[in-house]
């Protein structure tokens, strides 16, 4: 996700914060230590009151964290590749692969909200306890009680059937079982995201057309729910056309490639201003591909290192490049397509460079197989 940054790792995967996550501890803190604390427990200094938001913040925080560990180690224990997790505004986000069984699914999708109501419970069954205890222990178990209601409500929520909400993803995971059909149920979970988001939007303006200024919150994540449902639909979309076909169907052939060992300069000079291309595969001394160089990462190159510096030292390795081969199913490799590299996919047999396929190709692709759909369809009328 742009705007956030790798701070470590969680089960081997890299943990990134969006500069948003601080916002986020800030309204959990206000809202804790401004409302929910003095009306659970009048009369103590505001002092008390601000750190016990701000440690109920960081506990919710952290809470959100296990929620999306809880997806990322599932994902590995069904050999799912996982690329990364990220703490933003709306809680958090695991990147991973697409699950190659519908128990595989339903098992990642289930694994957040069932860590979110299990961490809920315990919670609450520790501020509980605490509340017997006099004096000192009043503040840890309001805490505690607050964050256990909290973690509840994150559950339950993500359970709503709406994709991206782990809820629709188990809609998707039931459907795909139940028909046989992993396109027909994203799709059909998609649609249902899409009309959840509505439905979201509409609530939350209805909130603040009777002065609950909370009520943007809620139109700020229907927004989202409809957004990204949109962009599963069209993927399913997508996946239904190219049903089938092959990457070689649609791969460019032969490649204008590069040298990795040439300076940045004399890429510029020699391989990138005749090719007219935005990103070129690089070529290591056996002839072997080693990585992928966009233009705008030479361009980001100081023109005083472009004398030096090798133009792999800024390509894209091939180890972060999306990969497949000819017979592989072109439906599969585009969901290798990454954020590093764009919609690109380098086609390797053998360990050899044969082919590429970017996102003009695959458009090609689909505009000729409608085409041709088309035609045969006009002939058949005739």
């Amino acid at each position: 996700m742009n705007g956030s940054l790798q701070i470590g790792q969680v089960v081997g995967v890299p943990l990134r914060m969006h500069w948003s996550v601080p916002l986020l501890v800030g309204l959990f803190a206000f809202g804790l230590g401004r409302q929910a604390l003095p009306a659970w427990m009048p009369g103590r200094p505001p002092a008390v009151y601000a750190l016990g938001g701000v440690i109920g913040a960081v506990l919710l925080t952290g809470s959100l964290l296990l929620h999306e560990t809880a997806h990322a180690a599932t994902a590995r224990r069904r050999k799912i590749s996982v690329e990364d997790v990220t703490l933003w505004a709306l809680g958090g986000m695991t990147r991973m692969g697409r699950p190659q069984s519908a128990a595989a699914a339903f098992a990642v999708a289930v694994s957040g909200p069932l860590t979110s109501l299990a961490l809920g419970g315990l919670a609450l069954g520790a501020g509980i306890g605490l509340q017997r205890l006099a004096g000192w222990a009043e503040l840890p178990a309001v805490i505690l009680l607050w964050l256990g209601w909290a973690n509840l409500f994150l559950g339950v929520f993500n359970l709503l059937p709406a994709v991206p909400l782990d809820g629709g993803r188990v809609v998707q995971a039931v459907l795909w079982w139940r028909t046989k059909d992993r396109d027909r149920a994203d799709l059909a979970a998609s649609r249902g995201g899409q009309v959840m988001g509505v439905l979201f939007v509409a609530a939350g303006w209805i909130s603040v057309l009777r002065g609950a200024p909370g009520g943007l919150w809620i139109v700020f994540v229907g927004l989202f729910v409809m957004v990204v449902a949109g962009a599963e639909r069209r993927r399913a979309a997508l996946h239904t056309s190219l049903r089938g076909v092959r990457v070689a169907d649609a791969m460019s052939s032969p490649v204008v490639t590069g040298a990795d060992w040439l300076t940045v300069q004399r890429f510029i000079d020699e391989v990138a201003v005749p090719a007219h291309h935005t990103a070129l595969p690089l070529l290591d001394f056996e002839g072997r591909p080693s990585g992928l160089v966009q233009l705008q990462r030479l361009a980001s190159v100081p023109p005083p290192s472009r004398e030096t510096a090798r133009v792999r030292e800024v390509a894209t390795p091939l180890s972060q490049c999306a990969v497949a081969a000819p017979d592989d199913l072109l439906s599969d490799a585009v969901d290798r397509f990454t954020l590093r590299t764009g919609p690109r996919l380098l086609v390797l047999d053998a360990g050899r460079l044969v082919g590429i396929v970017t996102g003009k190709d695959v458009t090609r692709l689909m505009q000729r197989r409608t085409l041709s759909a088309r035609e045969n369809g006009d002939r058949a009328d005739d």
